[in-house]
Parts: C-alpha cells; sequence; structure tokens
C-alpha cells in the first residue's frame, strides 16, 4: 500500500501488475483490492493518476442509449452506469441528471430520431422521447434558429471524470495496492510463467498482467506477440466556457452521432461552466495534445448554429484529448490464459462510464486465466471532496470551519478553494505532485483568471507540502 514515483522498483514479482492509472486501471485495481490475499502494482507512465484519456473527456455519465445493442460496450456502459452512479452517491463525487436532447438540424437527421429511440429501448433505455420543435425550444431556449426536433434521452447525466479516477485510485492504495507513478513500459516478456515489465526505474515483475495502457495498448498488445487491434489516437479539441453561461444552457446538447463518434455537443459541467466539442481528428501522433486554430475555429462555427449566445460568453480554457479509437466498433476486452494476461483496450469515451463494470469482467476473465482470487472482502469506504458548483463547498460548511478555520479562508476566490482543501490534498494518500494534479483535486487556478490573482499563493502552499 505504497505510492511511489522515484528509486527502484521492487524485486519480488506481484500475483497481478496493472498498466496504466487511467480510469480503466484505476478501477481493476481497485477492484483487486477487495482480494486482501493478492498483491497487486499499478503502474503508470506519468507523475499522475487520470493524465490520459481520463482527464481530458466530456465528462457524461451515459445511459448507453446508442451503442451498438448486443455489444460488450453496451452491456458494460449499462452496468457501469447504475454502478458508477451508487458509487458516485456513497463517495461524494458530484453527478447532475440534466438530461441530453439530441437535436435534428435537417430532415435526415429527424427521420433518424425514431431509428435512434428503438435502439434506445433495445439498450434498456426505455424513457426517451420524441420532440417536436415547439417543445424543444420550451426547453431550450437559447438554441439556435431551425432546429426541427429532438430525441430527449433523460438519464444522462454530468459527473467529474478526475474525482472519480481519484477515488479509484485512493481506495486500491488504501486496500494495499502499490502506485508507482513515472514508470513507462519500455518493454515487455512473458517467460517461465512470469511477465517482466522493463522501465526506466528499473524492471518490474508479475504473475499476471493486465494491459489497461489506454493509447499504448496496442504497443503493449504486440510486445507480448497478440495483434488484435491498432490504436489510432483521435483528438477531440474542447472549449470551456465561463460560468456566466451556465444559465444557457439546460441540458447536454447533442448532435445525431456519426461513424466518427457522438459529433460535436455543448454541455454543461458539474463545475458550472459549459463545454464546446469535441472535434474528432484521426492522427498518428499519440502526444498530440495541443489545440489548433482550425480546430477552434471549427468548433466555434459549429457552436454558433447551436447555441449563437454562447459565442459572445468568455472562454476560461481550451484543451484536447485523444481517444484510444480502433478499427473496431466495440470495446477490445480479452484474456490470454496461457500467458496469464487480459487486455482492455479500444476504450473509448464511454469508459468512465463504464469503468467499474469493465473492472469486474476484466477481473473475472482474469481468474479464467488460473488466478485465484481468494476471499472478497468489502473495502473502506472513500469520501471525496464535492467539487460541483451544485453542492456546498466547504467555506460554506459554517460546522466545517468552525472546526477547522482552514476551511473559511479562501485562496483561489475564482473556485471558491480554500486553504484546508488544498491542505488535504496535499496530504492525501495520493498527493498531487505537480501544480495541474492539485488544480484537478481542488480546482485551486481553474476558474476565471486561470491562477493570476491566486497562482503564486497556491504555488507556495504546494512548495512548501514538498519540503
Amino acid at each position: 500500500m505504497t505510492v511511489t514515483a522515484s528509486g527502484t522498483l521492487p524485486v519480488e514479482p506481484y500475483d497481478v501488475a496493472v498498466v496504466g492509472a487511467g480510469v480503466v486501471g484505476c478501477a481493476v485495481a481497485r477492484g483487486l483490492a477487495h482480494h486482501p490475499g493478492l498483491r497487486v502494482a499499478l503502474v503508470e507512465a506519468q507523475d499522475d493518476v487520470g493524465q490520459g484519456t481520463s482527464k481530458a473527456n466530456t465528462a457524461i455519465l451515459h445511459t448507453g442509449f446508442d451503442a451498438v445493442p448486443g455489444s460488450l460496450e453496451a452491456r458494460l456502459v449499462r452496468e457501469g452506469a447504475r454502478e458508477l452512479a451508487a458509487y458516485a452517491a456513497e463517495s461524494g463525487i458530484p453527478v447532475e441528471r440534466v438530461g441530453a436532447l439530441l437535436v435534428a438540424w435537417d430532415e435526415e437527421q429527424l427521420a433518424a430520431l425514431p431509428r435512434l429511440a428503438e435502439k434506445a429501448a433495445r439498450n434498456e433505455c426505455h424513457d426517451t422521447r420524441l420532440l417536436g420543435p415547439a417543445d424543444l425550444y420550451a426547453r431550450e431556449p437559447h438554441l439556435g434558429p431551425g432546429a426541427l426536433g429532438a430525441l430527449h434521452v433523460p438519464g444522462e447525466s454530468i459527473i467529474c471524470p478526475w474525482t472519480t479516477t481519484l477515488a479509484y485510485a485512493v481506495q486500491a492504495v488504501r486496500g494495499g495496492v502499490d502506485l508507482h507513478l513515472n514508470a513507462p513500459v519500455t518493454h515487455a516478456g512473458h517467460a517461465d510463467g512470469v511477465h517482466r515489465l522493463d522501465t526506466p526505474r528499473g524492471p518490474l515483475h508479475a504473475r499476471r498482467l493486465v494491459n489497461a495502457a489506454g493509447l499504448h495498448a496496442d504497443t503493449l498488445d504486440r510486445a507480448l506477440g497478440h495483434h488484435d487491434f491498432t490504436v489510432t489516437p483521435r483528438r477531440g479539441q474542447l472549449v470551456v466556457h465561463d460560468r456566466f453561461a451556465r444559465a444557457l444552457v439546460r441540458h447536454i446538447l447533442l448532435p445525431v452521432p456519426t461513424a466518427l463518434g457522438k459529433g460535436v455537443l455543448v454541455a454543461p459541467t458539474v463545475y458550472g461552466n459549459v463545454l464546446l466539442g469535441p472535434t474528432a481528428e484521426d492522427l498518428d501522433d499519440k502526444r498530440a495534445t495541443g489545440s489548433t486554430a482550425e480546430g477552434l475555429s471549427r468548433l466555434r462555427a459549429q457552436g454558433r448554429r447551436i447555441l449563437p449566445a454562447l459565442l459572445e460568453e468568455e472562454v476560461t480554457a481550451v484543451y484536447a484529448g485523444l481517444r484510444a479509437a480502433t478499427e473496431h466498433d466495440d470495446y477490445r476486452i480479452a484474456a490470454h490464459p496461457d500467458q496469464g494476461y487480459v487486455t482492455a483496450g479500444g476504450i473509448r469515451s464511454t469508459g468512465l462510464t463504464a469503468s467499474l463494470a469493465i473492472a469486474g469482467h476484466a477481473i473475472g476473465l482474469l481468474a479464467g486465466t488460473g488466478l485465484d482470487l481468494g476471499p472478497r472482502r468489502p473495502l473502506a469506504p472513500v469520501r471525496m471532496p464535492n467539487l460541483g458548483e451544485a453542492f456546498p463547498r466547504p467555506h460554506q460548511q459554517p460546522e466545517r470551519v468552525a472546526a477547522d478555520p482552514e476551511y473559511g479562508i479562501l485562496v483561489c476566490h475564482c473556485e471558491r478553494v480554500s486553504r484546508g482543501e488544498i491542505r488535504d490534498a496535499l496530504a492525501g494518500p495520493v498527493p498531487p505532485r505537480s501544480l495541474d494534479g492539485l488544480r484537478r483535486r481542488t480546482r485551486a487556478r481553474a476558474g476565471r483568471c486561470q491562477g493570476f490573482y491566486c497562482g503564486a499563493a497556491v504555488r507556495a502552499l504546494f512548495e512548501e507540502a514538498q519540503r
């Protein structure tokens, strides 16, 4: 139950190594922590959990209404949505059930809506409803002109993706999992029943291996002799609008989906902002997370049609993430019993929603390789800081401030982050190792001024904790 970011890795083989500490890898590690007889390592290339696709998605808790019926993804999203909704309520992860509207802008899209409603029903989502223009504009009065109708999906929700990943990691570490950061796998091999993972911090050995490496899952798969899929990084650029824009939109506004994905949406966030995006650009470079003028220009053009008034609102930030798209239209989750190896590849934007179900499925496949899981125990509940705008922050809770005045001293006024929250994050079981990591845990420096006013004070607190 350690977190390491430097030094050599342990010599003794682990029972299971999980490669990749994104939302799926952390969920798998948490699931394995239920079995106290196992010695488990969670191995991450970067200096924090959730640094890849997990931190740069559209933060939607999906119903799975538009998944391919009968697919593994459809089943795991459906199961995972229920599991994650319950877990979020227990753990303090902010969720808001705002519902979604698939908006038709032409006759072809309008004709597709009944088929999408039928598809939703096949995916056990039975509460969708077709809306005409009058109902649509009554629900979304700021919608651009010319919409012909919509499909209402009331179960779609928004969630904090970062807190979800961190909650899994915290429970895993508290449950006995060793988290090894700054340990990119440069080579992998399997011999005599043991996997060897070479990293800059030395080799790590394990009798069983779970590949949750996201964008690099195909590379690790090939190193072990498999060619089941190829990851083509699909860049999604997004624009974050200031909280003043929040009154413009009540639902997640979705386009009618295409083969490239769900398309450009306008969605509120649990932090009170409004997202516009993402683009869908297939690239060769798995590190190309920069925003481009062309991409942002396309987003503005589409945003102008969807919600014209949004373009008049201030932009707080822009960012881009890479999704692990493959040539297949389903998750690539498979076991190779002769190697004691399970791969979880091709986990796209629905991976956040499906994460707990993916973990259960992957652990079941691991057991099928001959791994004796041993007895199962409940994990101690975790209670995460609730970063949602619709929920009270510590400085708004008199009893907390009375018990600890640090919660009443604001450091970041844009996001209303107190010294107490920053202190807690820096002393947490999976502490941040950068200012960006601290921002994800607290929202400090994530608001309107982007750290212009609070940056020096936040940095001083961070550096003090490193001494």
